[in-house]
């Protein structure tokens, strides 16, 4: 079983793509190709995508699955015989004395708003 998904690519490789797989959702194709041809269309996925992402997750026997990755922010990574997605951490703003206090909707928040 094959699955790539496509973000913000060309509707040409799209089309591309349904020539040996199924589209089942807009931007993610579903098949069972021959590794040859899984190779194949990957490197055209990687060669057409233009400004957009890509994902290519397949059956293997180790883990049962691994995947591959192109211009995405997420890369696969091995951790002791696992492949796992590594995940950059945002950064984070931290928050100012001047920034007014968040509106939510707990008690303590509505008591803040409405000065009860």
């Amino acid at each position: 079983m094959t699955v790539i998904v496509l973000t913000n690519c060309p509707a040409g490789l799209r089309g591309f793509l349904t020539r040996w797989l199924l589209e089942i959702s807009p931007g993610v194709f579903l098949g069972s190709p021959s590794a040859r041809v899984r190779d194949i269309l990957w490197d055209e996925v990687r060669q057409y995508s233009g400004q957009g992402r890509a994902l290519l997750a397949y059956q293997t026997d180790e883990q049962g699955f691994t995947f591959r990755t192109h211009d995405h922010a997420w890369h696969p990574t091995d951790h002791e015989g696992l492949t796992l997605l590594h995940r950059p951490a945002a950064p984070s703003r931290p928050r100012a004395e001047t920034d007014p206090p968040r509106q939510g909707w707990s008690k303590a928040a509505k008591r803040r708003r409405f000065g009860r």
